[in-house]
């Protein structure tokens, strides 16, 4: 496959993650965490059948594994706690402040600059979020939901603080990510049983919704990505990625899960301009 397509698709299902996870019921954050992460392990895992355990995964650096299962553990388990504590939308959008804090944070690496419009990006980004907070006009309207925002929060500079290191660290290979989600779910399920009450989905729609999740953005939408990083267009998939806000936004609303409203959609476009400013994409002179 095309590696630039790959990665296209990684940030298509992306866009449905809030969706599945709001149909997924009343299932506990750290339970489904182990359950999706089961299943995405899994569907990478399955391939080792036919042609052998890759080997080259012995010989990677402890730290690589730390940062590799701590990222995808703690994002998605704020992820799904923001869900299940705040408007999903609203949540959704405050998560995806992480393309911007990623170009914002890659600014500070060696041989980096942090440059005016680095600055300019996040303040409109995080102005975005705080229209979000603020609701009808209080800006403390959003304490009944606290909680689920402050988490939302968490999934974003977790997301950008992994994807940054992880840019310091020698390429491994995509099989790493099967060791990543299958670790996680072992971690979840433990956590699971020392602090959650285990909640089954109770219906068909809320089954699929967590098949639906393992499968796509918490399973083949990770491998999808891995191989666009390294082998396409780099440049295009993180400008691509800035739509996934967009994308989910709007996915949640037709649905009915978000009720259409100004102060919505012009956040959605706050942090989506945040993101494209933050990346220099718009060639401003000063």
């Amino acid at each position: 496959m095309n590696p630039n397509i790959s990665g296209l698709l990684a940030i298509a299902m992306w866009s449905l993650l809030a969706l599945l996870t709001v149909a997924s019921g009343t299932v506990p954050p750290l339970q489904l965490l182990a359950m999706t992460f089961l299943i995405g392990g899994l569907s990478g895992a399955v391939t080792w059948i036919f042609r052998g355990f890759p080997t080259e995964l012995t010989t990677l650096p402890w730290r690589m594994w730390l940062f590799g299962i701590g990222g995808l553990f703690g994002y998605h388990f704020f992820y799904y706690t923001a869900l299940r504590n705040a408007p999903a939308a609203q949540a959704g959008l405050i998560a995806y402040l992480w393309p911007m804090l990623i170009v914002a944070g890659s600014a500070l690496l060696p041989g980096e600059k942090l440059r005016w419009y680095h600055l300019a990006g996040t303040l409109l980004g995080f102005g975005g979020a705080a229209i979000l907070l603020a609701g009808d006009g209080n800006l403390l309207a959003f304490s009944g939901s606290a909680f689920g925002y402050l988490s939302a929060f968490a999934c974003a500079f977790i997301w950008s603080a992994y994807s940054i290191y992880s840019r310091t660290m020698k390429v491994a290979p995509v099989d790493c990510v099967a060791i990543y989600c299958l670790a996680s779910a072992v971690l979840a399920l433990i956590c699971h049983l020392l602090f959650e009450t285990t909640v089954w989905p109770q219906t068909g729609g809320e089954w699929l919704a967590v098949a639906g999740l393992g499968l796509m953005p918490v399973g083949l939408a990770f491998y999808a990505w891995d191989y666009g990083m390294k082998h396409g267009n780099i440049q295009l998939l993180g400008g691509a990625s800035y739509l996934a806000p967009l994308a989910s936004t709007l996915i949640l609303t037709i649905v009915g899960f978000a009720e259409p409203h100004w102060q919505l959609f012009v956040a959605c476009l706050m942090i989506i301009a945040g993101a494209v400013v933050c990346s220099g994409r718009l060639k401003f002179t000063i």
